[in-house]
């Protein structure tokens, strides 16, 4: 985990890489309990057995299940230290390119797009999110996250 003692110092890191999360396993246990959250049990997530004949051949996990595991996989990425309090302010440009077969390991990749001072101790980051599943060729998520950090 990468630890950046205030915003301030992610500014200079514009286009450069901030972090990168732990592997994080998606197992049909939290498939389920995402689908109850949601009640979203479309057969491709939650059934096992007919899943193994769909067009992925196992059940996936929702693609906004994927993008939902955000804050958990930026903590294990990195830290941003001297704030008072940080909020995800939204996203841009999400794009599911590659399913998640469930089983497999995901990890988030975090590179600093854009850092705007927004005056009254506020900062806001735009960060391009790319959610690699383990020996797929594609990216799961691809997604510009919005933070604010505030001093």
């Amino acid at each position: 985990m990468k630890v950046y003692e205030t915003p301030d110092a992610l500014k200079p890191l514009k286009g450069e890489s901030i972090g990168t999360s732990d592997w994080l396993l998606i197992d049909q246990s939290r498939v389920n309990l995402f689908a109850d959250a949601t009640d979203d049990h479309q057969w491709l997530h939650v059934d096992v057995e007919r899943a193994k004949t769909g067009p992925f051949g196992a059940p996936i996990a929702h693609g906004f299940l994927t993008l939902s595991l955000l804050p958990g996989l930026v903590a294990s990425a990195f830290e941003v230290r001297g704030t008072s309090a940080g909020v995800n302010y939204g996203l841009d440009k999400v794009r599911f390119p590659s399913p998640v077969l469930v089983g497999s390991r995901i990890r988030g990749l975090f590179r600093l797009l854009e850092w705007d001072e927004l005056g009254n101790g506020a900062v806001q980051i735009k960060i391009e999110m790319t959610i690699e599943c383990e020996g797929a060729p594609k990216p799961a998520c691809v997604a510009e996250p919005i933070l604010l950090f505030f001093r």
